[in-house]
């Protein structure tokens, strides 16, 4: 049995850790120290630690948990992360504590961005959000569009274990682009629940997503006339994602 925790850190980051039958670890993007002292006073015991990308929300806690548990780094490589991580390539490791991860290379948000699917769940850092996708701070909308197609193309119950707190922001714009659509008022409301009871949105899954993000469904007919009526050029699905994302961005 594995236990998924998730630790609010900074304005809206989560800290992921996934907890196996004898309490081992697996830490993704601690980018805080402090929201994790409280578990590891109580026992957690990280035996990997995970980093998706190298921007400092992700990263910035890593070393001070890395010391205290003794567990080693894993992520990008990518000279901006700390030397002390270990680079993955894409496809299946065998990480300390026996945890098996497939890997995904994921760039868009980063160039260098990975993704890791374990046991069922799915840590994808800034590439796919609830109800969203990351920004395109280093690549193109190209390998964005790769990326999520290849992030969609696992299980349907895959747990979406993202980086950030985004859904009910990321919801608004997901009704203007795709007003009717009953799976994501489901979802909404069931996170809007979970919220009120002071736990995270999130994991969503595939299934979720994939019925409701408007980044995953670019080539559903009602979304390309969505993006006609708000004079989006959209003649391919490649084009359709570009103006989805650039029309994101300026989104007040």
């Amino acid at each position: 049995m594995l236990q998924l925790l998730a630790f609010p850190a900074l304005r809206d980051n989560l800290i992921w850790a996934l907890v196996d039958a004898d309490g081992g670890a697996m830490v993704v993007d601690p980018g805080a120290f402090p929201p994790l002292t409280a578990a590891l006073d109580a026992g957690l015991r990280p035996t990997a630690i995970l980093l998706t990308h190298h921007h400092a929300d992700h990263v910035d806690g890593a070393l001070a948990l890395a010391e205290r548990s003794g567990a080693p780094l894993f992520g990008p490589a990518d000279a901006r992360l700390p030397a002390a991580v270990r680079p993955l390539s894409a496809g299946t490791h065998r990480l300390p504590g026996g945890w098996a991860v497939e890997v995904l290379a994921v760039p868009g948000h980063t160039r260098s961005h990975l993704a890791f699917h374990v046991a069922g769940h799915l840590f994808c850092g800034d590439t796919l959000f609830s109800l969203g996708c990351g920004r395109l701070f280093e690549g193109s909308p190209a390998q964005m569009l790769d990326a999520l197609d290849r992030l969609s193309a696992l299980p349907e119950a895959t747990a979406v274990c993202c980086g950030h707190e985004y859904t009910l922001a990321n919801a608004r714009f997901a009704a203007v682009v795709e007003p009717d659509n009953p799976a994501r008022e489901a979802w909404v409301a069931e996170a809007r629940r979970r919220l009120a009871a002071g736990r995270p949105s999130l994991p969503s899954t595939l299934a979720i997503e994939r019925a409701a993000n408007p980044f995953l469904r670019v080539d559903v007919p009602a979304i390309r006339r969505r993006l006609a009526e708000a004079s989006h050029a959209a003649d391919d699905r490649l084009a359709a994602f570009t103006a989805l994302r650039a029309w994101k961005d300026g989104f007040a």
